[in-house]
């Protein structure tokens, strides 16, 4: 059959790319090319003038035209299909003889060598190897045999006490049985064949495992959603916050430019009246060194009596008002303010770190498992930093500052 097939093949091969034929052709002298092949064969004899076939050699002249063969060209698909199935075929056959090795099941009926079996009998109870199973693919007294891939528990399909197939499920005792075991032990039970028992047996674990998916893939939607919702309070939480930290921030500031002012109007007071008080000064000193060269001019004068007389003058003292008693302090300080100022910071530092704490807490105590099954509300966020902003500036702070005064020391 092989040299059969081989030979067919011979006959649908080009003689010029030595391929099977594609396109065949067949020229006046009865030999067939792929039209590929003898075209190219023939432009390259143009220079000679002459057309011949490449087998016999016979010309011809003029050139033939070529017309494709229907026939051969069937032909050629037909033998090819039959060429690529038998090379599978022969591809997939496994070997003909298969000795057993470690873990596989023996055929029960070779001496000597056992080959490895293929196939077990649930009547007969025995397992065979290719050769000798052959008889219940052929012989109809094994035709209603059930064949199943080669097992070595078949034992365990047999019943221990009657010594026949188990091919009944006792539902009433959750076991296989045989059919005589109906009729004697497990008489009168809820008794089905084993293959109903199966096919009931998927469909309800199909349908558990059904109701398992939806019942899941609900509480991932439900998980998606929360998700979703709760990265929707995050972004309002995080806005709210940078918000309300913001007017914060501009609360500390107006409160800072205010204590800035305070101690610049201290300032401005404490040397407007220092100022005022050295003017004083410059012009008394300037009376009495005028009053000095004054007294220099009388010393020299010889009139005794003008003398007298105006030396009372010179005696009273410059300006109407007495000057006040003068202190002078080198170290003017602040240090009222100062302490005001980190009692602020201080008491800002306390509140904020308390109440982080306690909204922490919080989140824990409110937060530490997922629900799917409730909504975070966004204002809570807002809210709990609302409270922050209320408590790190007291109602009396501008109270407690704008009226204070700075004195030196």
């Amino acid at each position: 059959m092989c040299f059969k097939m081989a030979e067919a093949m011979d006959t649908i091969s080009c003689s010029i790319c030595l391929e099977i034929l594609k396109d065949p052709v067949t020229i006046p002298c009865g030999h067939s090319y792929c039209i590929g092949c003898i075209k190219g064969y023939w432009d390259q004899e143009d220079q000679k003038l002459v057309c011949s076939c490449p087998q016999c050699r016979q010309t011809f002249n003029p050139r033939p035209y070529l017309n494709r063969n229907t026939v051969m060209a069937e032909m050629v698909k037909t033998l090819t299909e039959k060429n690529t199935k038998k090379k599978t075929k022969l591809q997939a056959a496994p070997p003909a003889h298969c000795y057993a090795g470690p873990g596989d099941v023996e055929c029960d009926v070779c001496t000597g060598r056992k080959l490895k079996a293929v196939k077990s009998c649930l009547v007969c109870l025995a397992s065979y190897c290719e050769t000798h199973l052959q008889p219940h693919y052929e012989s109809p007294a094994f035709k209603k045999h059930k064949l199943v891939k080669a097992s070595p528990q078949l034992q365990e399909k047999i019943c221990s006490h009657h010594d026949k197939l188990l091919e009944v499920y006792c539902r009433t005792d959750q076991q296989c049985i045989c059919y005589l075991c109906m009729l004697d032990k497990h008489k009168g039970h809820d008794t089905v064949s084993a293959a109903a028992e199966i096919a009931e047996k998927q469909r309800q674990l199909g349908e558990k495992f059904k109701q398992r998916i939806k019942e899941r893939e609900k509480e991932m939607l439900e998980v998606r959603q929360a998700v979703k919702s709760f990265k929707r309070s995050t972004q309002a939480a995080v806005q709210s916050s940078e918000k309300i930290f913001t007017e914060l921030i501009r609360i500390i500031e107006g409160r800072g430019t205010e204590v800035k002012e305070l101690i610049r109007a201290q300032e401005k007071a404490n040397v407007s009246r220092a100022e005022g008080l050295l003017k004083q000064l410059e012009q008394e000193v300037a009376e009495l060194k005028r009053r000095e060269a004054e007294l220099e001019q009388l010393s020299h004068t010889e009139d005794h009596i003008h003398f007298l007389q105006s030396f009372q003058s010179l005696c009273v003292p410059p300006g109407s008002e007495a000057l006040p008693s003068i202190t002078i302090n080198h170290q003017v300080s602040f240090e009222d303010v100062m302490k005001s100022v980190s009692e602020l910071r201080n008491r800002l530092e306390d509140i904020c770190a308390g109440e982080i704490i306690k909204m922490s807490v919080q989140r824990k105590c409110h937060g530490h498992y997922l629900s799917v099954r409730t909504s975070h509300c966004p204002t809570s966020w807002a809210q709990d930093q609302r409270r922050v902003l209320e408590i790190l500036l007291p109602a009396d702070f501008g109270s407690q500052h704008t009226n204070s005064t700075f004195v030196p020391v």
